[in-house]
């Protein structure tokens, strides 16, 4: 195996250069329902449009548990999961004009667009019907190497460290844009509530208290650690889903899969208050009276992202900033990470450090 440096030209510190290897250490999901298995696999060829990225760390997040159990059933396969990347460019396509090598980027789970349908030419790129997803339909990152297309990355700043960035590019924008469809049709959003106070929760809290706004923290009934993490982050109250808020609330973000708090949270929003469920995936939602929903109150979904979210995200955390709190693993102990994650045993985001 030779050793094989970068084009020095599009390096932008002299002092870093990359040793090339022809193949990684991955792990790679085969099919539905069974753990992920330990492989080597080719490192990727970047495309004209791509950039081939050294990852750092990669978040873990509720849906990758939905393609591992089969809840999200049309996953590429073999696939290398992980879709909240961070790391260094290493090697870039012919036609790539975004980064350079030795530049520091984030992966989100939009991974690609068309660019040209009326969602994308119309800032809802999140719609796009050839849209294409990082750790679904393209490999992601639970594994050294990620090949991303340069206009889908993101660059950070240079303040997080990769393990404390990872979270912020699927937890954290998603919990955005679901407070920013929480906000359009209000005039004041002051009373929040977060339904699962898991990664994307711990994340926003710290955006809506910079806004000065109150937040409501709901956690699975008797989970008395999971209320204190949240009072510690600011909540003013926390309690049980099952249990209604002190003060009805402006609006409240679902981020638990799990369909019956749909009409627990309509239930604890004011008249005209708006309740957003920011799941790729949730159970059925059951029936429930027209009243709960009456006086003009909203449910509505969050799908994906936009990269215009991406980019007012990621320059709000770090003027705040936010801080996650993450339990880290190695690659090769994913199954364990996700096996964590499934029982919800930990603050904040668990992330896979490479």
């Amino acid at each position: 195996m030779i050793p094989r440096l970068c084009n020095l030209s599009r390096v932008l510190d002299p002092r870093i250069f990359w040793t090339y290897s022809s193949l990684m250490f991955a792990m790679v999901l085969q099919r539905s329902g069974v753990p992920l298995e330990s492989t080597t696999l080719p490192v990727p060829e970047p495309g004209d449009d791509e950039v081939l990225i050294k990852v750092e760390a990669c978040g873990i997040c509720r849906t990758d548990l939905h393609i591992l159990d089969g809840e999200l059933n049309r996953p590429k396969l073999p696939l290398v999961m992980g879709h909240q990347i961070v790391g260094t460019v290493v090697r870039v396509g012919s036609g790539v004009n975004r980064f350079d090598s030795g530049q520091r980027v984030g992966v989100p789970w939009l991974g690609k667009t068309c660019q040209s349908c009326s969602y994308c030419t119309n800032g809802r790129e999140n719609l796009c019907e050839q849209a294409r997803f990082t750790g679904y339909d393209i490999d992601g990152g639970f594994a050294e190497y990620a090949a991303a297309n340069q206009q889908f990355a993101f660059p950070l700043a240079e303040g997080y460290p990769a393990v404390q960035a990872a979270p912020l590019l699927c937890a954290g924008l998603i919990g955005y844009r679901s407070l920013r469809l929480s906000a359009e049709q209000q005039r004041e959003l002051k009373r929040l509530g977060l339904y699962g106070f898991g990664s994307a929760a711990h994340i926003l809290i710290q955006v809506a208290r910079y806004r000065g706004m109150e937040v409501y923290a709901f956690t699975r009934s008797g989970d008395e650690p999971g209320q204190a993490f949240a009072r510690k982050l600011g909540a003013v109250w926390a309690g049980g889903s099952d249990e209604p808020p002190p003060v009805l609330l402006d609006a409240a973000i679902i981020f638990a899969p799990v369909g019956s708090l749909v009409p627990l949270a309509l239930r604890a929003v004011r008249p005209g208050g708006v309740v957003v469920c920011g799941g790729i995936y949730m159970s059925d939602i059951p029936a429930f009276p027209y009243s709960s929903l009456w006086e003009e109150r909203i449910v509505r979904s969050v799908a994906n992202l936009t990269r215009q979210d991406g980019e007012e995200f990621l320059d709000l955390a770090a003027k705040i900033p936010v801080r996650t709190e993450v339990t880290i693993y190695p690659l090769a102990k994913a199954n364990q990470a996700l096996q964590a994650l499934r029982e919800g045993k930990h603050e904040g985001s668990i992330v896979l450090k490479v």
